[in-house]
């Protein structure tokens, strides 16, 4: 069997991942806290090499010529870099400069409740005055409860996260960081939840009344990855396109010489 029509079709493969990602990049430029995501991919000669070194592998004892010769997809990974301010001068909406996420009580559609993290600091109170999401989850305080206060008071909210009315402390939203960001997850639009492994740690970040964080796609530099994977894409197919062609010739044409 003619192998570059593999390393194509693999070329093709990783491509496709690859625009998948920068459309959900682009889908989200304008969503508040979201962090783009990115793809990898991995040499044929980096995966022979972890092959052999594996030894629960079936790889070994095999010749190379029974592998795919051609590009694997890798990972995706989050890039978690700042996003710019946006003011809004709204008293709940919130922006964290820093490490560091909220803490939100996330409800399934089982009724179930676990606690996710986010960067959207884009908060209202509800009608019993809670301190909710857009969505209408529960923000969390530092001890882990809703957050209630007063609707018909204004309020202040300081650097530590800190809640006043009335010149009274209420209490302090709830804000946590993780030690190695590879252990975190998306969940849903723009919550992340932690993986087996993920070590909590005390946020380093500040919060700011009044502003949000918008997004970190740079529209731009999307663009030009979408365009280069899709050249890129058309590359590979018209490498099969070609090697059907001499496929071709050699089947029908060659026999009447």
């Amino acid at each position: 069997m003619v192998k570059g029509l593999y390393t194509a079709y693999t070329g093709m493969l990783n491509q496709q991942n690859k625009v998948d990602v920068i459309a959900n990049n682009l889908a989200n430029a304008a969503t508040t806290g979201f962090k783009k995501e990115g793809s990898t991919s991995e040499a044929f000669d980096a995966v022979l090499a972890y092959k052999i070194k594996d030894q629960t592998s079936a790889f070994r004892g095999k010749k190379i010529g029974t592998m795919n010769l051609g590009v694997k997809i890798g990972e995706n990974y989050v890039d978690y870099s700042q996003g710019a301010f946006e003011t809004t001068n709204n008293t709940y909406d919130l922006a964290l400069s820093g490490k560091g996420f909220f803490c939100i009580e996330f409800t399934n559609k089982s009724g179930e409740t676990s606690t996710k993290y986010t960067r959207d600091g884009s908060f209202t109170l509800n009608v019993d005055g809670y301190l909710v999401t857009k969505d209408g989850d529960y923000v969390l305080d530092e001890e882990g409860r809703h957050i209630k206060l007063d609707p018909l008071s204004d309020a202040r909210i300081d650097e530590n996260g800190t809640i006043f009315q009335n010149d009274q402390r209420v209490t302090t939203i709830g804000l946590e960081d993780f030690e190695d960001y590879n252990y975190l997850e998306h969940y849903g639009e723009n919550y992340y939840q932690p993986v087996e492994g993920a070590t909590m740690i005390e946020a380093d970040a500040k919060v700011f009344e009044g502003y949000l964080e918008a997004s970190n796609v740079q529209v731009v530099s999307e663009m030009v990855e979408l365009i280069s994977a899709t050249r890129t894409y058309e590359s590979n197919q018209k490498v099969i396109q070609t090697i059907d062609e001499t496929l071709d010739k050699a089947v029908n044409q060659l026999g009447k010489v």
